[in-house]
């Protein structure tokens, strides 16, 4: 299991994090989804032999918000 932490620029109210949460925790391998709107941040535990770290940046940039770096 691997945890990063996300930095999303583009996230306003509940609604946006809901949406991060709701549609990367449907990705196959995702374990947990944590979105702290105030320090705007997703942080993801996950298989990485299920789901690649780049598949999730891409599912959070489908929801109209953007990646700026991961750690």
């Amino acid at each position: 299991m691997k945890t990063i932490e996300i930095k999303v620029e583009g996230m306003s109210c509940q609604h946006c994090v809901a949406a991060i949460e709701n549609s990367v925790g449907k990705l196959s391998g995702v374990e947990k989804v944590q979105v702290d709107l105030g320090k705007g941040t997703a942080t993801v535990s996950y298989n990485e032999g299920s789901v690649a770290q780049a598949a999730i940046e891409k599912e959070i940039e489908e929801q109209g918000y953007d990646v700026v770096s991961s750690s």
